[in-house]
């Protein structure tokens, strides 16, 4: 299992996402995910957060918070993840170009209908509803959700 991050970036009702379609062989191919990725050395979260963030956007994150642990599960040939999950309501500087894929400012509601992982809504629904830090398990097989747990409870999918 590896260590990630991942962040969702808002401003007002808009979140930045990344639309990821510049990388073969992506596990991410053509979805919408937020900003982040591997640890690196023996970085903390948000160490990773903040040289990620900045590594893929040009952005300086000024206020964030990590919002849960997401346990994702997949089968071969992916690595499982512990991915931290944050989300950033301030920042300094400019966007850049992204080399793994198009940076775009959606707004939430636009965000339900693009391409992404279906376990990504029930994640992104707790952080919109300014859930407490939560525990959740995603368990995939290929791009099929087969569990979802939260907080110790299975979920319905």
């Amino acid at each position: 299992m590896r260590n990630t991050t991942l962040c969702y970036i808002t401003q007002g009702d808009q979140v930045l996402m990344l639309h990821r379609v510049k990388k073969q062989h992506d596990v991410n191919h053509d979805k919408w995910i937020g900003i982040g990725g591997g640890f690196e050395g023996e970085e903390t979260p948000d160490e990773c957060l903040l040289r990620e963030a900045k590594e893929e956007t040009g952005l300086t994150l000024t206020s964030w918070q990590c919002r849960g642990v997401v346990t994702f599960l997949t089968n071969e040939p992916y690595e499982g993840e512990y991915m931290y999950l944050f989300t950033a309501d301030g920042f300094t500087g400019d966007l850049v170009v992204c080399d793994e894929g198009n940076l775009e400012w959606v707004s939430r509601e636009a965000l339900q209908q693009l391409p992404k992982w279906q376990g990504d809504d029930i994640f992104l629904d707790l952080l919109w509803q300014d859930a407490p830090f939560f525990l959740l398990k995603l368990r995939y097989e290929g791009d099929q959700l087969v569990e979802a747990v939260l907080n110790g409870k299975p979920l319905q999918i």
